[in-house]
């Protein structure tokens, strides 16, 4: 259990340093790409995200959505 209980643990650090390098990121370009919006999540979203720090940002509109299918 400790095994586990470490892992967690440097997991959460590992989020914190992601979340702050995000928060800093100016977001300048962004890319439609299929994510996961969080760990359990098993079906794919289309969502603008962050070419530098992969943060999702939001949801592209129907003309974005088409031209990510065609690609």
């Amino acid at each position: 259990m400790k095994k586990v209980a470490k892992l967690l643990e440097e997991r959460q650090k590992i989020n914190k340093k992601i979340e702050d390098i995000q928060k800093r990121c100016p977001h300048f370009n962004t890319t439609v790409r299929q994510v996961r919006e969080n760990v359990d999540s098993t079906s794919p979203s289309i969502r603008y995200v962050c070419d530098e720090c992969l943060k999702i940002l939001g949801y592209p509109n129907q003309q974005d959505i088409n031209n990510f299918f065609k690609e």
